[in-house]
């Protein structure tokens, strides 16, 4: 249910007192209005346009197979310099998460960042998937086609949970050739962490293994979040998607008793 209500108090509200889905739906709807109108009052009037189009281009961005933004999905034509006054305006009004690929898991993270490659993801998956006009109906669906969007709802919700967890924006890691994709990269005090995010309770993870073996003497765990139970598997802790929220405890808990694992095979 908290996929299809968000995090929104009015659209909560609507589902945990009364039940209510059409009343629910129209509340996101209403923010979603109340934002757009937004967008004429504050920025240059020139710019607004460009920003109602930036807004509305997420879910289609975030529904391909490769998430990274593209500005000709935005409009036919459409270049980044034009653009770009106008996505970080919604940046700024913390509308929009603009996450940047890294290409290597160093401090500070900025230094690693590649400018021209990033994700957009919208500040409540509520929002997003009242966006993409996707009735609350899917989630009790067995539809294939709602499978790659299912994935970008799930990274957009694990995201809102990072995002006030640790100080640094997270990152994500790609390569091409062959392609591997690490959805995203979290700073936590002077560490990198490599985090995969799984819909399902399917848990292969190539893109893990070869941050790894790209990685690894900067690398002391790896997370991933997925429907099964949490759990310990080596250097790799498995999050369940509804403990999120929780991820800078479990990630302390999992250092201290990798830590002490040594220890614990001495004989006594």
């Amino acid at each position: 249910m908290y996929y299809v209500t968000g995090g929104m108090p009015e659209p909560v509200l609507m589902w945990t007192e009364a039940r209510d889905i059409p009343a629910m739906q129209e509340a996101l709807s209403g923010i979603i209005g109340a934002y757009e109108r937004d967008f004429a009052k504050h920025p240059n009037i020139s710019e607004f346009p460009k920003i109602s189009m930036i807004w509305k281009s997420v879910p289609s961005q975030l529904a391909r197979e490769n998430k990274k933004f593209i500005f000709k999905v935005v409009k036919e034509g459409a270049r980044a310099r034009e653009y770009e006054d106008a996505l970080q305006w919604l940046t700024d009004a913390r509308l929009v998460h603009k996450i940047y690929r890294s290409t290597a898991p160093g401090l500070p993270v900025a230094a690693y960042d590649n400018l021209s490659a990033f994700k957009i993801y919208l500040v409540d998956m509520g929002l997003l998937r009242r966006m993409a006009l996707l009735a609350p109906t899917a989630f009790g669906e067995e539809n294939r086609l709602f499978t790659e969007f299912k994935g970008a709802l799930t990274e957009n919700y694990v995201l809102q949970t990072l995002i006030t967890q640790f100080e640094a924006v997270p990152r994500y890691w790609s390569q091409n050739n062959p392609p591997y994709e690490v959805d995203f990269l979290i700073q936590r005090e002077n560490d990198i962490f490599p985090v995969e995010v799984k819909s399902e309770a399917n848990l292969t993870g190539k893109s893990l293994r070869k941050f790894k073996e790209l990685f690894p003497e900067q690398i002391k765990l790896r997370v991933r979040f997925s429907l099964n139970n949490l759990k310990l598997d080596g250097d790799v802790l498995n999050i369940p998607l509804f403990m999120a929220d929780h991820t800078d405890r479990l990630i302390g808990l999992a250092l201290d008793q990798r830590n002490a694992a040594p220890l614990n095979n001495h004989p006594a």
